[in-house]
C-alpha cells in the first residue's frame, strides 16, 4: 500500500503511518475490592464494641426511630430494677444530682430512658419523674422496633377489638 514518492519519503494511501498513544480505557477494580472487604471487616468487628454496655431487653413498638446529630446520655433500667448512668450503676436517689452534674448545659439535653421490658411499669416512671422534675425537659423513652413476618410493623398486639 505505501508508494514512493518524488522525495523518495513513503506515503500511505487510505492509512495514517503512525499510530497515536491511547490510553488505557480499563480501570482495575481489584485492589479497590480488597480495600473494600478489608473495611467492611473492620468495621463488622468494631460496630458491637460502639453501643451502650449494659444489656437490656427492650420492648417492641411500632415509633420509628428519633433523628438527631447530638449524642443523648443514656439511662437504662434493668430487669432487677438496677439503673445505670451509661454504663455506671447509681441508686435512684442520686439519679438527679448526678444527671446535674454530667449535663452542665442543663434541661437542653437530651435524655434517653431505656427500660427493660421485663422491669415494672412503676419503677421506669419513677425513674422518668425524677429526671422531669430535675428540669429535663428532652426526656424519651428507648423502645425496638416490632417487625411481622412479611417485614411490616406487627398488628397482632391491636387484634381482638378495642381502639379506633
Amino acid at each position: 500500500m505505501a508508494m514512493m514518492g518524488a522525495s523518495g519519503q513513503a506515503r500511505q494511501v487510505g492509512r495514517r503511518v503512525r499510530r497515536r498513544f491511547s490510553p488505557m480505557a480499563e480501570i482495575n477494580v481489584t485492589p479497590m475490592v480488597d480495600i473494600m472487604l478489608v473495611l467492611l471487616i473492620v468495621f463488622m468487628i468494631a460496630a458491637p464494641m460502639l453501643s451502650v454496655g449494659v444489656p437490656v431487653n427492650l420492648p417492641k413498638t411500632k415509633a420509628a426511630p428519633l433523628k438527631s446529630d447530638d449524642r443523648p446520655l443514656a439511662i437504662t433500667v434493668r430487669a432487677n430494677g438496677d439503673i445505670y448512668i451509661e454504663e455506671s450503676a447509681i441508686a435512684l436517689g442520686q439519679l438527679v444530682p448526678r444527671l446535674k452534674a454530667i449535663l452542665q448545659n442543663g434541661s437542653d439535653s437530651r435524655i434517653y430512658v431505656r427500660g427493660d421490658e421485663k422491669v415494672s411499669y412503676g419503677r421506669v416512671a419513677a425513674v422518668v419523674a425524677r429526671i422531669n422534675a430535675a428540669g429535663f425537659s428532652r426526656v424519651a423513652l428507648v423502645t425496638d422496633q416490632k417487625l411481622g413476618a412479611n417485614g411490616d410493623m406487627d398488628d397482632r398486639d391491636n387484634k381482638g377489638g378495642g381502639g379506633g
